[in-house]
């Protein structure tokens, strides 16, 4: 077999892959099917029954298929677990599959319906909405759900604090990206509710238009330069309406993981509850997991990293299907995606993921 050397995005030599004819792919083909459903090693009889109920390659011979066989496990595409077993795909022969032999499928109107429920979900603060799509993508891909947005700095357009009652208030922060946030506040004992009105006409005035950094800076100095205006307990009123803003706003981004059970399905031994162990520790480092959002700058739609091609999850054998989500500038501010086996349905999910990141990314404005 003629062979092509196969660079990444970034231009670097990644893997030697043959040229394969069209039986050869068929082959392959069936092979990731099976594995996919499976997980089981096809052998060349099973494959010749295939071939022929499919009509594709009808005439091929199961010894013609060993031999085809062969020469793609020589290049590293197929490998046979046990010596008389059949053979199954390697994290190259899965890349080769994805990007070449794959054929996308559609969604269906019930999960199209599901993804877009999700703009219903405006007014909600930030974490909630990333939450619901990450748990629903989970559910509907049966793989982990994940989504990672790095630190943004976001400047407020209207605040206010609205009385819910002894001791609690309702407050409300409107960003100039027109995402709404409500967020619930403790209040001090014996708080007049003309105490609210200050602290909400001290923050449109003075702190409007700026981002949290910047109202962290001058928050201080201002209340400082009115303390004869400001009563201590309105000025309790505004600090708590500052660290409600800053919650969630951590230096390290958003993490956020769903769904981490359906990576024990697959698990068959202890050498495989270890990976996912590890998995699981790695999933819990954000500064880690913030990478996966490099890897996607830049980058056009939906990225694929199967199995040993993405060093942080290669120790536990998954492959993490990944898209970024812009906001209406057209900056990429997060990525949305699941971590999953290597034997996960790509057809199925990698359409799922697009269309998940194009509604979130609808959803930040």
């Amino acid at each position: 077999m003629k062979g092509f050397l196969r660079f990444t995005k970034y231009g670097i030599p990644q893997i030697m892959f043959p040229e394969l004819n069209q039986r050869s792919r068929n082959i392959l083909k069936l092979i990731v099917e099976a594995y996919v459903e499976t997980g089981e090693p096809v052998g060349s009889r099973s494959l010749s029954r295939q071939l022929e109920l499919n009509q594709v390659g009808a005439s091929l011979s199961p010894a013609t298929i060993r031999n085809a066989m062969a020469d793609m496990e020589e290049c590293g595409l197929l490998y046979s677990p046990h010596t008389s077993a059949g053979r199954l795909p390697t994290d190259a022969g899965l890349r080769l599959f994805v990007d070449g032999i794959l054929e996308i499928g559609n969604l269906t109107d019930q999960e199209r319906e599901d993804i877009e429920a999700q703009a219903a979900a405006s007014g909600r603060p930030m974490n909630e909405l990333l939450e619901e799509a990450t748990s629903l993508l989970s559910g509907l891909s049966g793989c982990a759900g994940l989504v990672v947005a790095p630190k943004q700095e976001t400047a407020l357009k209207h605040v206010e604090f609205v009385a819910l009652g002894p001791g609690r208030a309702l407050v409300v922060l409107v960003a100039d990206n027109g995402l709404v946030e409500n967020r619930i506040v403790d209040l001090p004992p014996g708080l007049p509710p003309s105490s609210l009105v200050k602290a909400s006409n001290f923050l449109s005035a003075h702190l409007v238009g700026k981002t949290l950094q910047e109202v962290e800076t001058t928050v201080r100095a201002e209340m400082e330069k009115q303390r004869a205006e400001l009563d201590a307990l309105t000025q309790a009123v505004v600090k708590a309406g500052i660290a409600t803003w800053s919650e969630g706003r951590s230096g390290d981004g958003v993490l956020i993981v769903r769904g981490q059970s359906h990576l024990l399905d697959d698990v068959t031994g202890i050498a495989d509850l270890e990976r996912i162990r590890a998995l699981f520790e790695a999933l819990e480092e954000k500064e880690t997991v913030l990478r996966v959002i490099e890897k996607t700058d830049g980058a056009d739609g939906v990225q694929i990293f199967i199995g040993s091609e993405n060093d942080l999850f290669a120790q536990a054998g998954c492959s993490v299907i990944i898209a970024p989500f812009s906001n209406r500038g057209e900056r990429i501010v997060g990525a949305i995606g699941v971590v999953g086996p290597t034997r996960m349905n790509y057809g199925r999910i990698i359409p799922m993921v697009d269309y998940t990141a194009k509604i979130v990314g609808g959803l930040i404005g």
